[in-house]
């Protein structure tokens, strides 16, 4: 028959007791003792998440413009023509030349699909798209309407979104903010517990600053002398930053 070891120590976060195991042929029961000991990195983990708003400082423009023709080279011809025209309305708007980013420039045919399955040739379509960061929020409104003027009927808005473009400063208040929620819980912990909060063990940033920002669409191209100004509402943007820290306890 094996002999058992005379003691087995086994280490958890927190554990402590002794059991005694019952002895076998004749044995006495000290020899099969098992000792489980309190852990030497014992301690209190929480997560914290620290969400402050604040009102966006840019906007992100996305548009594109377009245009059906009889012919492949016509259609890029026509909309490299239209692209022009929103380019220079951008940049008498004071939007940076570095700002301004084309997504995508494609040519295609375009087909009338019948009712009794046929399809029929209607032209060839150009587009460009461009996404353009715009650094004054406060004028973005006016940029908008400037661009679909320049662009006329050529022009489609694809999304005008509030966003946050230095994030520094907000994310360093979530940071803040996350740590005092995480040393609140621990805290609480530690008196649930009955101990002390020791030392800070580690502390690591689980998500960085994400958010979630409102999108105004819109489908077909509109002139500027047909409305009233366009409105950009800023609203509210969250900042969150998520946080994970262990303590020792005492």
């Amino acid at each position: 028959m094996k002999t058992l070891p005379k003691a087995i120590a086994v280490v958890g976060v927190v554990a402590i007791g002794v059991v005694a195991l019952a002895g076998c042929g004749g044995r006495d029961r000290d020899d099969h003792a098992m000792v489980v000991q309190a852990s030497t990195d014992s301690g209190v983990t929480v997560q914290a998440t620290g969400t402050i708003k604040v009102v966006p400082d840019g906007v992100l423009f996305s548009f594109s413009v377009t245009a059906l023709t009889d012919s492949t080279a016509t259609a890029v011809s026509q909309t490299s023509e239209a692209a022009a025209r929103v380019r220079d309305a951008l940049g008498a708007q004071g939007v940076a030349k570095d700002d301004t980013a084309t997504q995508n420039a494609t040519v295609y045919p375009e087909y009338n699909y019948l009712a009794d399955g046929t399809t029929s040739l209607k032209g060839y379509r150009g587009q460009q798209v461009f996404v353009v960061t715009l650094r004054d929020a406060t004028k973005a409104g006016e940029v908008v309407d400037a661009v679909v003027a320049a662009g006329g009927n050529a022009l489609q808005i694809s999304s005008v979104t509030p966003t946050l473009l230095d994030t520094d400063a907000a994310a360093g208040d979530a940071r803040e903010k996350a740590v005092s929620i995480a040393k609140s819980k621990a805290k609480a912990y530690a008196k649930l517990l009955d101990v002390d909060l020791g030392d800070v063990v580690y502390v690591t940033e689980v998500a960085a600053p994400a958010s979630f920002v409102p999108t105004m669409m819109a489908d077909k191209a509109f002139g500027a002398t047909e409305s009233a100004p366009t409105q950009i509402d800023l609203g509210l943007q969250e900042v969150s930053v998520t946080i994970e820290v262990r303590w020792s306890l005492k």
